[in-house]
C-alpha cells in the first residue's frame, strides 16, 4: 500500500506513515511505501521512521519497500533512483510509455526500427534496464502483449545513453517539488 502523495503537512506524513506501519504489524498489508515523494519528503520519511523507532522501539518505524513516480527518460529523476537504491527500496516507474506524447522522436525511432521493437517495447525495456519496475497502462489486449514482449532483446549502453536527457519533462501530475509545508 502506497501513500500516494506527500500532501498534508510533516506531522500529516508521519501520521499516515504510522497508520500504513500499524496495518502491516495487525498484517492488514504486507508492505508499504510511497508515491511521489520528492527527496526531502523521502529524507524527512526517514527522520519520521527513527522518530517512531524513538517512540515505539527498535523496528517499530516501518520499512519503505517500494517508490512509485513518474519515470521515463524525460523524466529520469535520477535523484530520487540514488537514494532508492542506497536505501533498498524497488522503484515503480509509472507513466514509462510517456503517455505516447513522445512516439515519433528521432531517437526512440531510430532504437525501434533497429531491433525491430515498437517505440513503447523500447521505453518499457529502458525501465527494465535500469532496474525500475514498469507500469504501463492499456486497455487494447494486443498492446498488453505487446508491452510484455521484452524479454528477447538488450538495449546497448550506447543505446542507453542515447536515450538519456537531462529534461524535466513531467506529463502527469507532480507534486514532488511540492514544499514540506503542503
Amino acid at each position: 500500500m502506497l501513500i500516494h502523495a506527500p500532501y498534508g503537512g510533516s506531522a500529516g506524513r508521519k501520521g499516515a506513515w504510522k497508520a500504513l506501519v500499524e496495518a502491516v504489524e495487525e498484517g492488514k498489508i504486507r508492505s508499504i511505501g510511497v508515491s511521489n515523494y520528492g527527496l526531502h519528503h523521502l529524507n524527512e520519511l526517514k527522520t519520521h521512521i527513527k522518530e517512531l523507532e524513538d517512540e515505539r522501539g527498535q523496528g517499530k518505524g516501518g520499512v519503505v519497500s517500494v517508490g512509485q513516480w513518474e519515470i521515463h527518460p524525460w523524466l529520469p529523476r535520477n535523484d530520487i533512483v540514488e537514494w532508492c537504491q542506497k536505501n533498498q527500496v524497488a522503484v515503480e516507474a509509472y507513466s514509462p510509455l510517456v503517455r505516447g506524447e513522445r512516439w515519433g522522436d528521432k531517437t526512440l525511432k531510430k532504437l525501434a526500427k533497429q531491433h525491430g521493437k515498437t517505440e513503447a517495447q523500447i521505453l518499457l525495456r529502458w525501465s527494465l534496464q535500469r532496474g525500475h519496475i514498469p507500469l504501463p497502462k492499456s486497455v487494447t489486449a494486443s498492446r498488453i502483449q505487446e508491452n510484455a514482449d521484452l524479454y528477447d532483446f538488450e538495449l546497448s549502453s550506447d543505446d542507453m545513453a542515447a536515450l538519456e536527457t537531462t529534461e524535466y519533462a513531467p506529463v502527469c501530475w507532480d507534486p514532488t517539488k511540492s514544499s514540506l509545508e503542503d
